[in-house]
């Protein structure tokens, strides 16, 4: 992927329109499904307030194009289960920091423990358990892969540590592509 500034720009002005719409509990608006818009991409919408997390939603299996799926996880993200007893308040609006990531299809690996720290973000499967951790994560805690699993197998998917090495687990790696405002 190789997003233009000006599509960027357009990106996280969309993902703003649609955290604003969700904290004024306004209809989410509309936009022009063209060019980068318009393609079947996942995303998470991230939401830090002086660095601090204040919501975070995603998706892997977009229902329809990225403009739309940008407007979704938006909202969604202002509804975030883990902040239910803190809400983002309007007045909070004009300090967030909005990042949008553009997610590569996921590939599934036999060999999870050689991703690339910084490079590569993991979805992990086993059973009805799920959880991921965008790229950034393993950099930002200084982890190596097999942390990085771990730490996403116990404080993500509900699993034990380790057991993304079991048969019946199923790690998928992909990339995102990364901005804010």
């Amino acid at each position: 992927m190789d997003i233009s500034a000006e599509d960027r720009s357009q990106l996280v002005a969309l993902a703003r329109d649609a955290v604003e719409s969700g904290v004024h509990r306004d209809t989410t608006p509309k936009t022009e499904l063209t060019g980068i818009l318009g393609e079947h991409l996942g995303c998470f919408v991230t939401l830090t307030n002086a660095g601090h997390l204040r919501g975070c939603i995603g998706t892997f299996s977009p229902r329809g194009p990225l403009g739309e799926t940008i407007l979704e996880m938006g909202r969604a993200a202002t509804d975030d289960p883990r902040f239910v007893g803190n809400p983002i308040t309007p007045t909070e609006l004009s300090q967030l920091t909005i990042e949008v990531s553009v997610l590569s299809p996921l590939e599934e690996t036999d060999e999870p423990e050689k991703l690339e720290i910084g490079r590569h973000g993991i979805y992990i499967v086993c059973g009805p358990y799920s959880g991921c951790f965008l790229p950034e994560v393993a950099t930002d805690m200084g982890w190596g892969a097999e942390e990085f699993l771990d730490h996403c197998c116990t404080g993500k998917a509900g699993l034990k540590k380790g057991q993304w090495r079991e048969p019946n687990a199923k790690v998928y790696l992909f990339t995102s592509e990364k901005f804010s405002s």
